[in-house]
């Protein structure tokens, strides 16, 4: 007994057939399924259903083969069809894979139903490729040629959809049977208009690339060899088109001189004046693509020739790379927002996102490295990694996305032949989709949720790659360079090293040679990076010692996978090291000892100082991992040396188009340094009070003093401090003084240890007696001091005083003790007054080194630091007891607070606070420069040429003369308070 009649329909339908498929599989059908028993009727009729079943879209393949065979049946062969389907396996999967993916060509099947012949296998062999129709007498070459077309096509689509084919062998194929197109046209073309002139047939665009699709326009331009040429050539070339047009896609002559305004066919010579004198960013562009396709393919070549040293030039216009940008945001803008999120193409994660990446990489590189110089995107992308201007990770990222996006092109294209690059938005398109393009359910994930993860991923990727390649900083610093600069012979390189200000030129070539000699890909990146980074170097006084530090960061770093990577991806790296390293001897040095503090300068954020309590709570927990205190020291001074080269990198990048924003001004890095200072104190008592534990209850505490106590330290500064304990109540106080004594000590021998980083100075000469004075003192031995013993000077130093480390509680207790003497509340005697301007007289005359200049001593010259500071002590000290808003430890602060309380001249006020500024970024940058502390700013050579670049300035005596005239008004102002 027979399966019942709703049984044997839905096993078809388990099959995914639709309801038609018993008539169309059944006795008046096929003749492959037995309507009575419900299955196939005999193992090659189930081979086949099954075939069928798993084609793209089952119902369109059962639907299509039923129409061909009913059309195969008019002449009697139908039979010989489905016999060949039940005997030629490969016959079965090309044959049913096409007509489960495209219902037009099973529409051009059914009208010439004998071509399922081509798809035969003969002897064990897919049918290979067969070129196009060139009849071109016959009275029907058009028809022909159409027809052949088809047949062609017909070859291509089944071995791509069987895997017969790759992606490339696809497009390559599909770009050839485009030259024959072309070809067999320009013949018929040609016989119809009845003349051979000179006439050169470019391709461009995909076709240009090798990377045709399915449906696609065919660019390309015309070019006749000589004026006599033109009339015949206009001809054949109108013809072409026609005939193309009639037989499969399109031409497309657009991209020529003047686009559809332009003659459609110029000369050799017209051609070269336009691109010398009007072509386009963009018009170059295309021409990456150009390939001789048809007519007179040496006249095409030999234009190709021609305008080759103006495509490779193109980028070096100062507007190419912003042009290649703003094109590419013109094409996404012009996608309509209902198809934006759909579309493949011209959409963002889209496939011109990787195309205008790869031509714009291909412009600027391609000036000087010939192998860049291929027509299609998937060669250019891998010679781009091959050549180290694109990562491999990122390389072939890009190749996946391209695979994935192309083939989703082809399958949407193949479907009806027609131009589509967007993803159909119904559910039954995206299921078709995701079928054709071999998706299956998973567990818990259907065939389209499949798709459309990978779609995302992959358009997500592709997005943020082009985002990093197009838009890299130094994708434009490399296009400025000239190429005869980025391609040199030695002798040239030495003449450009000595053009560039290099004083050594010899030397500086070495340098070179040993960081780009090689093939390796190493040595390919350095090729990339150096011309730009010389440019940098160039701009320093000293270019010479920026490349000598680069080649050392380099010889260190070398080897590492992410160095190199780092300056051609990351941002404004490059050009930031290089730049650094030309200007900041200081800078160079830590980063020789930290080289991975590299990573630093690949974002604005990383060149932001730390705040205070995160620097504090990061040096404390370091120190606490480490139970001796020699390696807790290590590692707090190790985050110390990644700070300093945070704050200098800061500072020295903070004028012109590299600095980080937000911009890190004076008193930033005064605050930055003073913060760094606090925490590497605080965390080496904590390992100081491990080593020599404090009794119970014994608090100890840090004040800072002078700069460090203004929150004002400079790179050079020592830190000013005063060290205070508590002890508890009932302890003797002889054990609470050694034991403070005893941390106090550890403290100073833990970061006065021999050490390769910077050091921080530790000076206690402010504590009463001075070096006299015990080291440490209780909190009641302070207030008894200052109140019996204390000069004017010693609560002038107290001005500055603030809690940094230590027991917070004791620190802020200090400081309320310190205010009754360092705010007083009459004010300064004429006693205390004299002995102000006596002691500054004194600084002055004995402080001030042997031989050098008073007028540009940034510390003690006039007009310098401590004339502005002496100015804004004394103004606290006469009124900040009845006037709290002068109670700062910051000497701008409180000008500006004695300015607003009418106590200091508006002018004096600005004179001073611009003297301090000036006096204290001189400071810095002197630091900055040499490396080592030095307050005297030369008045020539080629230190006082290397603070005026590191301070945004190009003319140095003016800048003298504006140092000189900014401390004369200081000084004038200081000298106005002091009379007061």
């Amino acid at each position: 007994m027979g399966r019942p009649t709703g049984e044997r329909t839905n096993r078809l339908a388990r099959f995914g057939f639709g309801d038609r498929a018993v008539e169309q599989l059944g006795p008046g059908g096929l003749g492959l399924w037995d309507p009575a028993t419900g299955e196939p009727v005999g193992e090659p009729a189930a081979e086949l259903i099954g075939a069928l079943s798993r084609a793209g879209d089952p119902d369109l393949a059962l639907r299509q083969l039923h129409r061909l065979v009913e059309s195969l049946n008019r002449t009697d062969s139908g039979s010989l069809l489905l016999d060949a389907l039940f005997d030629d396996d490969g016959l079965r999967r090309r044959l049913v894979a096409v007509l489960g993916a495209s219902s037009a060509l099973g529409d051009h099947l059914v009208a010439n139903p004998a071509q399922w012949l081509a798809l035969r296998t003969v002897n064990g062999q897919a049918p290979g490729a067969t070129g196009v129709l060139e009849a071109v007498d016959a009275p029907n070459a058009v028809a022909s040629l159409r027809l052949a077309y088809r047949l062609a096509l017909l070859k291509i689509a089944a071995a791509d959809l069987t895997g017969g084919r790759g992606l490339e062998q696809t497009m390559a194929a599909l770009s050839a049977l485009a030259d024959g197109t072309l070809r067999a046209a320009y013949a018929i073309a040609a016989s119809e208009v009845g003349a051979e002139p000179r006439l050169g047939v470019v391709a461009l665009g995909k076709c240009g690339g090798n990377e045709l699709n399915y449906v696609s326009d065919v660019d390309v331009i015309f070019v006749a060899a000589t004026d006599d040429d033109l009339p015949a050539a206009t001809g054949i070339a109108t013809r072409l088109i026609e005939i193309c047009g009639l037989v499969a896609w399109p031409v497309d002559a657009a991209l020529r001189p003047e686009g559809s305004r332009g003659p459609l066919v110029r000369t050799l010579a017209s051609h070269q004046a336009y691109y010398q004198r009007w072509a386009r960013t963009w018009e170059f562009q295309a021409l990456l693509k150009a390939r001789p396709a048809a007519g007179d393919t040496a006249l095409a070549q030999e234009w190709i020739d021609l305008l080759a040293p103006l495509v490779w030039h193109a980028a070096e216009r100062p507007e190419a790379v912003d042009d290649v940008r703003a094109m590419r945001r013109r094409i996404v803008d012009n996608v309509p927002a209902r198809e934006l999120e759909r579309e493949i193409k011209r959409g963002p994660g889209g496939l011109r996102d990787i195309e205008f990446a790869v031509q714009l990489l291909q412009l600027v590189h391609g000036r000087v490295d010939e192998t860049l110089r291929v027509t299609g995107t998937m060669p250019a992308l891998r010679a781009l990694v091959g050549g180290g201007y694109v990562g491999r990770a990122d390389g072939e990222t890009l190749l996946r996305g391209y695979r994935f996006l192309r083939t989703v092109e082809h399958r949407l294209q193949l479907q009806a032949l027609r131009r589509t690059h967007t993803v159909p938005a119904d559910p039954a398109g995206l299921r078709w989709l995701a079928a054709a393009l071999g998706y299956t359910a998973l567990p818990g994930r259907d065939a389209v949720e499949s798709f459309r993860a990978d779609w995302v991923a992959h358009a997500s990727e592709v997005r943020r790659l082009h985002v990093k390649l197009l838009y890299r900083p130094l994708l434009e610093a490399v296009a400025r360079v000239p190429a005869e600069a980025l391609r040199l012979t030695p002798e040239a390189a030495r003449r450009q090293l000595e053009v560039l200000g290099f004083a050594d030129p010899t030397g500086a070539l070495r340098h070179l040679e040993a960081l780009t000699g090689g093939v390796t890909r190493t040595a390919a990146i350095q090729r990339t990076l150096l011309p730009v980074l010389l440019q940098e170097f160039a701009d320093a006084a000293e270019p010479d010692r920026g490349l000598l530090s680069y080649r050392q960061v380099s010889d260190k770093l070398g080897a590492t996978p992410w160095y190199l990577r780092l300056l051609r991806d990351e941002g404004p790296v490059a050009r930031r090291l290089a730049r650094v390293l030309g200007l900041s001897r200081y800078a160079a040095d830590l980063l020789a000892r930290d080289p991975e503090a590299l990573r630093l300068l690949a974002e604005d954020a990383e060149l932001t100082p730390r705040p205070g309590d995160v620097l504090r709570d990061g040096f404390g927990a370091a120190a606490d991992r480490h139970e001796d205190p020699g390696e807790a020291i290590r590692a707090v001074r190790g985050l110390r040396r990644r700070e300093l080269f945070r704050i200098a990198c800061a500072d020295a990048l903070s004028h012109g188009s590299l600095a980080p924003s937000p911009v890190l001004d004076v008193r930033g890095v005064g605050t930055a340094l003073s913060d760094v200072a606090d925490a590497t104190l605080g965390a080496a008592l904590r390992s100081a009070a491990r080593a020599y534990p404090l009794p119970a209850g014994l608090t100890f505490a840090i004040i800072g003093m002078g700069r460090l106590g203004g929150a004002e330290m400079g790179f050079s500064s020592d830190a000013d401090v005063l060290f205070v304990y508590d002890p508890p109540p009932g302890h003797p106080d002889g054990d609470s003084s050694a034991a403070a004594h005893a941390v106090a000590e550890e403290l100073r021998r833990l970061l006065g240890m021999p050490a390769p980083d910077p050091p921080l100075g530790v000076d206690a000469d402010l504590r009463p007696e001075g070096r006299q004075g015990p080291l440490v003192r209780s909190l009641a031995a302070y207030a008894q001091y200052y109140a019996r013993w204390s000069h004017v000077w010693e609560a002038q130093a107290l001005l500055r005083a603030r809690p940094v480390a230590g027991d917070i509680d004791l620190g802020e207790r200090f400081v309320t003790m310190a205010d009754s003497y360092r705010y007083p509340a009459a004010g300064l005697s004429q006693t205390q007054h004299v002995e102000i301007r006596r002691i500054k007289a004194r600084v002055e005359n004995e402080r001030l080194p042997r031989g050098a200049d008073p007028a540009t001593h940034v510390k003690l010259g006039r007009g310098g630091l401590s004339d502005v500071e002496w100015a804004a002590q004394v103004l606290q000290l006469r009124h900040a007891g009845a006037h709290p808003s002068l109670r700062t430890t910051r000497t701008v602060d409180a000008l500006a607070a004695a300015e607003e309380a009418g106590l200091l001249d508006p002018a004096d006020a600005t004179a001073l606070a611009a003297g301090w500024r000036q006096a204290a970024r001189v400071r810095n940058a002197l630091m900055l420069v040499r490396g080592r502390p030095g307050d005297q700013l030369p008045r020539h050579g080629v230190e006082l040429a290397a603070v005026v670049r590191l301070l945004g300035r190009d003319d140095a005596g003016e800048f003298i003369d504006e140092y000189l005239r900014t401390a004369r008004r200081a000084r004038a102002a200081m000298e106005r308070v002091l009379e007061g």
